[in-house]
């Protein structure tokens, strides 16, 4: 069975004509709303927040004031004479507007940015002649005002980039709205570099002209204004000093244009003759201020130092400093003949423990000996000047400065160690000698004796609370240790010496008086930190009585050595180590305490000719002194009143605390003590 499907009637029209019927027509709203959509997205929010998170990266200019700009610490001595500036790459010094005179002020603003005080930031004008030199000749330049160089040299990196110059139009444009004219320009004046490490106009007016800012003449005024567009083009210093020049004239002639000064000023600072100061490090009392400098960072960091901006009131006297320098460096001239390289010398005031000079070497800038090596703070052997220590321990346990010592052989032996048998600096043996006498000639063999009849700890112990405090292994020392055994420093020896001139208060050596910051505030303010009962007021008065005693030593020294200060009332000890590698003269009356040693830094040992108390440190003591007690009044001590005088040996009056005095009031009579050969030990 065949199916068949039914006709589709022919329709009553063409074929062609359904293919020619117009298609009906997609509405054009959907299409202009998703363009608009887009627009409005990247105008309302895209690029809104495009330029939000933009805005939010660039740095805010209230960094300008905020910020921790580098600052350069400056020290100086007591009287506030500059003797240093510590800095790490920018050497600054901020001055307030105030402080900067008006005719850099219009210099600066005359050659920089004539229209400084009327745009908002940018100048429109220079903006468009910088972009038609980038079209035209792909060249970033020009165009910045005073707060566009203050934004790039403060906040933005140096690269030169059409990005970089946007974000300085911007952020100029706003630190305009956060900050005065005068506020930008005092900034800017602080800021910007005028070459080298001279960072704002008071380091580079002391970099060129070697006097602050406020004192610049309108010829040098121009002169500085003219550098921080090219700093290493136009510096005086440079391979072309005469573009300064040309670079002067041009600031001097805005200058007239603009209203500033007239053509006859100008004409008159371009005649005036510049002096510039010679290109130097400039230090002076240099031992000193790298002895502060390791201070200072030690308790406040490298980092603050460098570039914190402290100001530093040191106890140094320049004046009094630099004359010691001569001192020295003549006497170690005269001194090579017996093979002295080097010298140093120290004072300080002994109340306050302040350190009035410093000299570390004979010649700072000497390489050949290692003059740059401080020896006032290096360890070195204190000869005999020590044996201070081993007899104001005995004073204070029974011995006198009438106690008869044996100066006579003796050999000292140890299980695994070699004998000791101490000689004497003359090499003789002087029989009984009274303590005053063995201490005056300075005799060898009675200090030894009496720092082993206390034990050396005992000594040891007293050596730390007069200020040693290089003594602290104590396994390393022996009886040896009174002659010089136990190196020290010579700082350390200053405060010995300065607890003995206190009449026993040991007082912390202070070589820095006052610490602020470059704005003026107190961070720190020094005071004597001293300590009471270091040495009974009696012993170390008796001590020094025995070291001012002419009479006392005049055996060893004889009556008329350098020693002696005339009219003046001084205690004074020598030392020498052995092989005559140190030679030591430390002296001291209530306010100065005078060390001075000469020797060789590589331990080589001096010639046997040099006599201690004639040649070697005393001389330089004895000048150092002199110079420190010219035109002063005679100081003496003051007897302490349980200090008595009784009729002792060789007709003279003895001093004794009470209570250590002999019986009956009197010495026994004692032949004066005579030298005689060395007889084998």
């Amino acid at each position: 069975m065949v199916l068949r499907l039914p006709e589709i009637p022919r329709p009553s029209f063409p074929l062609s004509r359904i293919r020619s019927l117009p298609l009906p027509a997609l509405p054009l709203y959907p299409v202009i709303y998703f363009f608009l959509g887009i627009v409005f997205t990247l105008l309302f929010i895209f690029l809104p927040y495009a330029a939000y998170t933009w805005l939010r990266m660039l740095p805010n200019p209230k960094l300008l004031t905020n910020r921790d700009i580098e600052v350069t610490t400056k020290i100086y001595d007591r009287n506030g004479i500059l003797l240093y500036d510590i800095y790490a790459d920018q050497n600054r010094t901020p001055l307030p507007l105030s402080e900067i005179p008006e005719l850099l002020r219009y210099a600066t603003v005359a050659i920089e940015d004539k229209d400084f005080y009327s745009h908002q930031g940018f100048s429109p004008r220079g903006i468009l002649r910088a972009a038609r030199e980038f079209f035209l000749n792909h060249q970033v330049q020009g165009g910045s005002t005073i707060t566009q160089q203050l934004i790039k040299s403060a906040l933005l990196t140096p690269e030169v980039t059409v990005s970089r110059k946007i974000k300085e139009i911007v952020l100029a444009f706003w630190a305009e709205r956060l900050f005065s004219k005068n506020q930008i320009l005092e900034m800017y004046l602080n800021q910007v570099p005028y070459g080298g490490t001279a960072w704002g106009a008071e380091a580079a007016s002391q970099t060129y002209f070697g006097k602050p800012v406020k004192s610049l003449s309108l010829a040098e005024s121009a002169l500085l204004a003219g550098l921080p567009a090219a700093p290493t083009e136009y510096s005086p210093f440079g391979n072309h000093p005469q573009k300064a020049f040309e670079r002067q004239g041009e600031v001097l002639r805005r200058m007239v244009e603009d209203g500033y000064i007239t053509s006859t000023q100008a004409q008159e600072a371009l005649s005036q003759e510049i002096s510039f100061t010679k290109p130097h490090i400039g230090i002076r009392a240099p031992h000193f201020v790298m002895y502060v400098k390791e201070l200072l960072e030690n308790h406040y960091g490298p980092r603050l130092v460098e570039r914190g901006g402290l100001r530093i009131k040191t106890s140094l006297d320049i004046d009094l400093e630099e004359r010691l320098e001569d001192v020295v460096k003549t006497h170690i001239n005269a001194l090579k003949p017996f093979r002295v390289g080097n010298g140093a010398a120290l004072v300080t005031n002994p109340k306050t423990g302040e350190i009035l000079a410093m000299v570390g070497s004979h010649d700072y800038f000497d390489a050949t000996y290692e003059g740059n090596v401080n020896v006032t703070t290096s360890l070195r052997p204190p000869g005999s000047s020590i044996k201070v220590v081993t007899y104001a321990a005995a004073l204070e346990r029974g011995f006198t400065a009438a106690t008869i010592l044996n100066d006579s052989p003796v050999v000292y032996t140890t299980p695994g160690s070699p004998a000791y048998a101490p000689v004497n600096y003359d090499g003789r043996f002087h029989g009984l000698v009274p303590l005053r006498y063995a201490l005056g000639n300075s005799y060898n063999i009675p200090a030894v004796k009496t720092i082993a009849a206390l034990g050396v700890p005992t000594v040891i112990e007293k050596g730390k609370r007069m200020g040693i405090s290089s003594w602290i292994d104590e396994s390393r020392y022996g009886l040896s240790l009174t002659l010089g055994g136990g190196e020290i420093t010579m700082l350390d020896m200053a405060r010995v010496y300065g607890t003995l001139a206190n009449l026993g208060t040991e007082v912390e050596l202070a070589p820095i008086l006052e610490v602020t910051d470059y704005r003026g505030h107190v961070i720190e303010r020094s005071k004597p930190k001293g300590t009471q009962g270091a040495v009974k007021p009696e012993v170390a008065w008796i001590i020094g009585n025995i070291l001012s005693d002419n009479n006392a030593r005049t055996a060893a020294f004889g009556p008329g050595s350098l020693l002696v200060i005339p009219g003046k009332t001084v205690s004074v000890k020598t030392g020498t180590s052995n092989d005559k590698r140190d030679n030591w003269t430390i002296g001291y009356t209530p306010s100065y305490v005078a060390a001075v040693w000469v020797g060789n830094n590589d331990n080589t040992p001096m010639d046997p000719l040099l006599t201690s108390g004639v040649t070697g440190a005393a001389p330089i003591w004895h000048d150092i002194m002199t110079l420190l007690l010219q035109n002063k009044l005679d100081e003496v001590p003051p007897r302490p009143p349980a200090v008595i005088a009784i009729p002792c040996y060789f007709g003279r009056e003895e001093f004794f605390i009470k209570g250590t005095e002999p019986p009956g009031g009197r010495c026994v009579p004692l032949p004066s003590p005579t030298g005689s050969s060395t007889p084998t030990p």
